[in-house]
């Protein structure tokens, strides 16, 4: 026979009210009786009927997670510490893929709707305009994780990439490198760390060429990058050192420099964005930018959840600060590589 509310509350001595209110984390209730009724939860495997919940109005205690893909392994260090906060309050957690593809935005979009998910959380990029205005439109709680939407109402967490960016030039530059690469992706981020890269020039006193600069527009994959990495690694006159905006671009490049016979990180030096635990495995290891992934996804998911609970209005952009994490990808370059 199926476990009721009522027999959790009679099993734990209290009402049937005081249960609801624990496990929908709601109203003051003490820690001894919170105790009490979670553990009564748990000894009788009590489910509680989510849908029906939906269906009257009330939430269904589950949260959406929005990724642009899954090859870049920062999204599973998101979901991680999104997943772990969640628990925490009360909150499961989906997370769906888009491939970048607008339509698979669109349809994620309305298929968790109709699951009547609480609110979205849309990490790094979403090309579906349309679909990302409706749900604003209709007041369903939306946050965003490492990026921004200016133009729209809505609460963002995200380190400051425009700084990143310069930490990693800064870092070149300092070594001896005067010709440095950069590939990036078609995202907000990176056009910020692109933008950290050319102050840090300017400060320098080097002038940008643009030459310099690759973009990976939906090839966003180690192999997409190894490919656009060896447009700089093919110039007559080659970047003695590459800045990847993200580790998986710069775990490309360094793919195509090895295809090339390079020497790493003697003849080329390689720094990547995110601190991701593939910096760790690659060899030589990888030079990162870190950002505060911790602090991001419990941070993105307190604020949603404090407009599922409370209506909240007043939405918040925070900006975390990034942190040059050094390692063997990055040297001085050899005489041979240097170019005047």
């Amino acid at each position: 026979m199926k476990v009721t509310i009522n027999d959790v509350a009679r099993e734990a001595g209290v009402s049937t009210a005081t249960v609801s209110k624990v496990i929908n984390n709601k109203g003051k209730i003490s820690d001894k009786t919170r105790k009490k009724v979670n553990q009564v939860v748990n000894n009788l495997s009590y489910q509680p009927n989510l849908v029906a919940s939906a269906l009257k109005g009330k939430g269904t205690f589950t949260i959406a997670l929005l990724i642009p893909h899954m090859d870049n392994p920062i999204y599973a260090q998101y979901l991680k510490y999104i997943e772990e906060r969640g628990q925490e309050l009360g909150f499961s957690i989906v997370m769906c893929s888009t491939d970048n593809d607008p339509n698979k935005e669109a349809n994620h979009v309305t298929v968790l709707k109709k699951k009547k998910v609480d609110g979205f959380i849309i990490a790094s990029k979403f090309n579906n305009k349309t679909a990302l205005n409706q749900l604003v439109n209709e007041n369903i709680p939306v946050a965003l994780i490492a990026h921004e939407r200016p133009e729209l109402l809505v609460d963002s967490v995200t380190a400051d990439d425009y700084l990143g960016g310069y930490q990693a030039t800064e870092h070149l530059l300092s070594l001896g490198h005067r010709k440095i690469g950069v590939i990036a992706e078609e995202a907000t981020s990176c056009k910020e760390r692109i933008r950290g890269y050319e102050q840090a020039l300017a400060d320098n006193g080097i002038e940008f060429d643009e030459g310099l600069v690759v973009m990976c527009n939906g090839t966003g994959t180690f192999q997409g990058a190894e490919v656009q990495a060896g447009k700089l690694l093919d110039r007559q006159q080659r970047p003695t050192a590459i800045f990847g905006c993200n580790d998986v671009l710069a775990v490309g490049t360094m793919q195509a420099a090895k295809a090339r016979g390079l020497i790493l990180p003697d003849e080329l030096s390689v720094i990547g964005y995110d601190n991701t635990l593939i910096c760790e495995i690659v060899n030589p290891q990888l030079s990162s930018i870190a950002m505060p992934i911790k602090e991001m996804g419990r941070k993105v998911i307190d604020l949603l959840i404090a407009e599922i609970e409370h209506d909240q209005r007043v939405k918040q952009r925070v900006h975390l600060s990034p942190e040059l994490i050094m390692r063997s990808s990055t040297t001085s370059p050899k005489e041979k590589g240097k170019v005047s």
